[in-house]
């Protein structure tokens, strides 16, 4: 199966994976950022720029041991997937067509394994899934991460046809915010004590 990469106009707006994991972390924060178009100031932190430099430093290593464990016949690297009808895009690190023609997402974190799949990175795993199966007409029920702190851990995220129930359900859920409907906040408060918006945020 060939894969091919999707273009969109700069000034299209879609939903993002990274936008989806901020609105599950606190909807007002989209609602600050997005609808509002108030700008975060923030540094980028530590584990943020070194995961770019991972995904770069990725290039120059021989992964093939790990592909051949999920048996994938071919990849292509870095895909930029659009779907219009979702209005959601994203750039998924490497997607694999396995022997039996299945797709499948793989996306490197760095980060260490400890024995749980955290909710942002099963949310990503999820919208990716989505994206596959909107652009080439199939469906995608798995994809895998690649823990690049650790040696490189291969853990495979199954994606249940009510994961993406729910991630559907969210994906509407914003696009009303961005519409101008205005969030409850977070009922867990220790969140808002490093977010950026904390001082213009009704309580």
């Amino acid at each position: 199966m060939k894969l091919s990469q999707n273009s969109f106009n700069e000034n299209e707006v879609f939903i993002t994976p990274s936008d989806m994991i901020e609105f599950m972390y606190c909807k007002r924060f989209i609602y600050y950022m997005k609808c509002l178009g108030i700008e975060q100031y923030e540094e980028k932190r530590y584990k943020v720029e070194k995961g770019r430099k991972i995904h770069e430093e990725r290039r120059k290593h021989n992964r093939d041991y790990l592909r051949k464990r999920i048996g994938s016949v071919s990849k292509q690297l870095d895909v930029n997937l659009v779907s219009r009808r979702l209005g959601v895009r994203g750039k998924v690190d490497e997607i694999h067509v396995l022997a039996n023609n299945e797709m499948v997402p793989l996306d490197y974190k760095f980060a260490e394994y400890d024995d749980r799949i955290y909710k942002t990175y099963k949310t990503q795993m999820v919208l990716y899934a989505l994206l596959i199966q909107d652009v080439f007409g199939t469906i995608v029920n798995r994809g895998y991460l690649i823990y690049c702190r650790g040696g490189n851990k291969l853990v495979e995220i199954n994606i249940s046809d009510k994961d993406k129930k729910k991630a559907l359900k969210s994906l509407d859920e914003y696009k009303a915010i961005m519409n101008g409907y205005f969030p409850r906040a977070t009922p867990s408060k220790s969140k808002c004590m490093d977010c950026c918006y904390k001082n213009i945020c009704i309580k």
